[in-house]
């Protein structure tokens, strides 16, 4: 039996500990130890009292703590932990392992997926990022991560770094474009919803070409009248400014080596 600890109680934490929990009722060699929390309130939905804690004192022997907290926090709640030769990971995609205090064996449990609060996520599908200092940590971290997903990942820190900036382009900056067009359906009284289909043609694509491959629109094809008619049509800067912005870094990425 695994004795997973997990400390935060914010959306990432949240979603480990009821995957976690999950785990446990079904018979699993992963047992959700401990969860740390500020306040118990924060927790008390998702588990019994008695594995909440609120003082880092009270942490007890795990075989994993994994620190879900904000990017800001984590050196600080690593250097909090009273213990000492431990495996302490952190969930962070932007962040090295070497920020961990070294008084613990360090490494990485990266889930990459957006989270939000309320809306139950199936951990099964989720990429889960691993590094960590030595190979026997490294098959803790691989053994409790291929019991809630199928898709794991050995990830060093520049590797994941590199892996956060893509997401943020593939799915921050698509969300935010999704907004943008949004708000030009609103503003012309256009249902948003005629779109959806195309957003979800856009991803299915994907499954068989590459995001090049399946590039399509007035900038491939070098469409100047269509280009210049949108961008007449656009009287918001910002979003004239991001349309001339993308169209010029689709026409250079088309553009044969």
């Amino acid at each position: 039996m695994i004795k997973v600890s997990i400390i935060g109680s914010g959306n990432v934490a949240q979603h480990l500990i009821s995957t976690f929990q999950n785990l446990e009722n079904s018979g699993n060699e992963i047992e959700l130890f401990q969860a740390f929390a500020r306040k118990k309130e924060s927790l008390i939905h998702l588990l019994p009292e008695n594995k909440i804690v609120t003082n880092y004192n009270a942490l007890g022997e795990a075989d994993l703590y994994i620190i879900a907290v904000s990017d800001d926090a984590i050196a600080a709640v690593s250097d909090a932990l009273p213990f000492k030769n431990r495996l302490v990971v952190h969930t962070s995609g932007s962040m090295p392992f070497n920020i961990l205090n070294n008084n613990n064996r360090k490494g990485v449990f990266y889930p990459l997926q957006t989270f939000t609060k309320g809306k139950a996520v199936d951990f099964t599908g989720i990429p889960i990022c691993l590094e960590s200092e030595n190979g026997t940590d490294y098959k803790v971290l691989e053994k409790v991560a291929r019991a809630i997903s199928n898709k794991v990942f050995a990830i060093n820190s520049e590797q994941r770094k590199a892996l956060h900036v893509a997401a943020v382009f593939v799915n921050n900056f698509t969300n935010h474009l999704f907004a943008v067009g949004n708000e030009i359906c609103r503003e012309n009284k256009i249902p948003f919803e005629i779109l959806k289909p195309l957003m979800e043609e856009t991803f299915r694509k994907l499954e068989t070409l590459s995001p090049k491959e399946a590039q399509t629109g007035p900038a491939i094809r070098n469409d100047q009248k269509t280009i210049a008619a949108h961008e007449a049509f656009l009287k918001d800067k910002n979003q004239l400014i991001v349309y001339k912005t993308l169209t010029q870094s689709i026409q250079d990425n088309g553009k044969k080596l």
